[in-house]
């Protein structure tokens, strides 16, 4: 059976347990590491370090270490990103259900129209957001048409309503298929 290769950073051929220790030592030392430094720390001759370190290329171990730390770290980061893009879809999801869900059970009259309006808004926000999107430039005073809120009737009002409530359901049966 063949062996794998070894890695720069492990034990290499023909290094003694006590030179790959001090290579350990060198190579944990992190950026500001240097043979000085992992001799102190030893409490070994500097020159038997510097004989190991050029013997057993300890700077090109170390880089070639510290590319690997990198590309692991970049990796677990965008894991995390990932694991988080998906537990938000799915708590925006779980909130426009319950909005819905409250929505259809309210009077109308419970809510103003604006009050509607924002919790549309937000959990419209937290979808997009969730998807990766930009943000809507829209603010809560601003229907999302450039229209003023506020100059609206309470008819013109509930009209939008029953508009951002049908949109939201649309929203809603698309992510469950």
């Amino acid at each position: 059976m063949a062996e794998s290769p070894v890695e720069p950073w492990e034990r290499q051929s023909g290094e003694s347990v006590q030179a790959f220790e001090a290579f350990a030592v060198y190579r944990d030392l992190g950026p500001t590491r240097s043979v000085t430094k992992a001799a102190r720390q030893l409490d070994k001759s500097r020159s038997l370090l510097g004989r190991w370190s050029t013997a057993y290329a300890w700077v090109m171990r170390v880089s070639a270490y510290d590319r690997e730390q990198d590309r692991v770290f970049l990796a677990e980061q965008h894991q995390a990103r990932r694991d988080i893009a998906r537990r938000h879809a799915k708590l925006a999801q779980a909130f426009l259900g319950k909005a819905v869900a409250r929505l259809q059970s309210l009077d109308p009259r419970e809510l103003s129209p604006g009050e509607l309006l924002r919790f549309f808004q937000v959990a419209a926000e937290i979808e997009r957001r969730a998807a990766g999107e930009e943000p809507a430039v829209a603010s809560a005073q601003d229907g999302g048409d450039g229209q003023d809120l506020g100059s609206l009737t309470d008819e013109e009002r509930r009209s939008r309503m029953d508009q951002l409530r049908r949109e939201l359901e649309r929203r809603l049966a698309e992510a469950d298929q």
